[in-house]
């Protein structure tokens, strides 16, 4: 019997590899110190459950002098890369926060562990995620990570909110026309580019047209801010193109005004454009804009073409038009009302710009949504990860500028480009008789906002 079950715990070999830490290397010196005392504790846990197949691995994982308040530690990194190449099946420390002190930090680790079906004991706390109370105790830990993170978050949101409010600098890629004074954490200006920022105005002003405006600066050899991030690279100026003057255009700090979730305050520092100037582009703006869309209007591409369904019938709702006056109507037609009556769908039909208005504006305020930011910075992190050609890995701030940037021009862009984007984000929309459901794609939103960003990159 001995022997049987001696084979069964050979056959589920469990390869224990044990981890040790100290803060200072105070003693380290010592015959016998605190790592050798930690490892022993973890050996003779490790023999206990030899019953269970449980054997220590020889390496030893020891980090003597390393705060736990970070994850930068030479010999947990090297555990890590062992466990992630499947050569750890269990990893065993004395107690918790021999593995981490901060408990997000925590999450971290025992998630990464979870992806590569590795398991976690502290001898001392008998916590153990190979077990049902292990696992309980790891979702209760979780679970407190999940309510930190929010509160972390509201607080942050609170923040520059009130920092907002009081019209101070918040960060964000460098803006041309202004240097920032990074011991002050206020924007000055840059003279030089002040001078090309008035310029862009006034010729705006003069001339009406972001497209030959954005031509005779490029062929002059004008280009937007170049910059150096926090990482000491360089990011040198582009070409202009009209959608980084419609950002120029768009941006009220060149008015001394600083925005936050659609509020306008007045900001600490000093204005380039005067309000009269500001007003006059906008008037244009919005002429322009009301032009276009009467041009345009007709050969709109349908927004919701492959994404509208009838909620009713289960089916397709397909894009349609009807002239009526020398005037075109656009509409969506349930495909079951189409082929059995319209007597037979309450849903039937829907005026084409009303139903897109609606989804357009669901999916605006979507993108000002606090936990929609939290689920895409996840989602965008993880496909920055998996693609590591995509350079520095994201920040929550990153998907904040990235998908706020979006609002403030989506009016100012061509129907086929506004089509397109409601292509990548909406996955699909329930029409029903009284309302719409609008279900957003997260993919979608990963991808936007790496396309987003690359173009923040191109500070104006």
């Amino acid at each position: 019997m001995r022997d049987q079950q001696d084979a069964q715990a050979a056959a589920r070999r469990v390869r224990c590899a044990i981890y040790t830490r100290k803060s200072t290397d105070e003693g380290l010196d010592s015959e016998f110190n605190s790592l050798d005392a930690q490892r022993e504790s973890g050996e003779a846990y490790v023999t206990s459950q030899k019953h269970e197949g449980w054997v220590a691995l020889p390496t030893r994982y020891d980090d003597g002098g390393f705060s736990g308040a970070t994850l930068d530690r030479p010999a947990l990194q090297r555990l890590l890369a062992d466990a992630e190449a499947g050569r750890v099946d269990c990893i065993v420390t004395y107690k918790l926060d021999r593995l981490s002190r901060s408990l997000l930090d925590f999450v971290k680790l025992i998630d990464l562990l979870d992806r590569h079906q590795v398991s976690f004991v502290s001898v001392t706390q008998r916590f153990d995620t190979s077990t049902s109370m292990g696992r309980l105790m790891l979702n209760i830990l979780l679970s407190f990570a999940q309510f930190e993170r929010e509160i972390i978050g509201e607080r942050i949101r609170d923040k520059v909110a009130a920092t907002k409010r009081k019209g101070k600098y918040c960060g964000g890629p460098p803006v041309l026309g202004y240097d920032v004074d990074r011991e002050r954490k206020r924007l000055v200006v840059n003279a030089e580019q002040a001078a090309l920022v008035l310029r862009i105005f006034s010729d705006f002003v003069k001339d009406g047209s972001t497209t030959a405006l954005a031509q005779t600066l490029t062929a002059e050899g004008h280009t937007t801010k170049a910059w150096i991030g926090k990482d000491g690279k360089h990011r040198p100026g582009k070409p202009w193109h009209k959608g980084l003057l419609y950002r120029v255009l768009n941006n009220p700090l060149y008015i001394g005004e600083v925005t936050h979730k659609g509020q306008r305050y007045p900001g600490e520092h000093e204005a380039i454009i005067t309000q009269e100037v500001w007003d006059q582009a906008h008037a244009i703006l919005e002429r322009n804009c009301r032009a276009r869309g009467t041009q345009t209007r007709a050969q709109a591409p349908a927004l919701l073409k492959g994404v509208i369904r009838c909620a009713h019938c289960g089916c397709a709702m397909t894009p349609n038009f009807t002239k009526r006056r020398g005037k075109v109507y656009r509409y969506y037609l349930c495909v079951h009302a189409e082929k059995n009556g319209r007597g037979t769908c309450p849903v039937r039909c829907l005026p084409a710009g009303e139903i897109e208005r609606t989804v357009v504006d669901q999916l605006r305020a979507v993108l000002r949504a606090p936990e929609i930011l939290a689920q895409t910075y996840r989602e965008a992190r993880a496909h920055a990860d998996e693609q590591a050609a995509q350079g520095e890995a994201f920040s929550e701030r990153d998907v904040v500028d990235a998908l706020c940037s979006l609002d403030p021009i989506w009016e100012h862009l061509f129907p086929d480009e506004q089509a397109r984007i409601v292509q990548l984000l909406v996955k699909q929309v329930d029409v029903h008789s009284d309302h719409a459901e609008v279900q957003i794609r997260a993919e979608g939103l990963a991808s936007l906002v790496a396309e987003l960003r690359e173009g923040q990159e191109v500070a104006v």
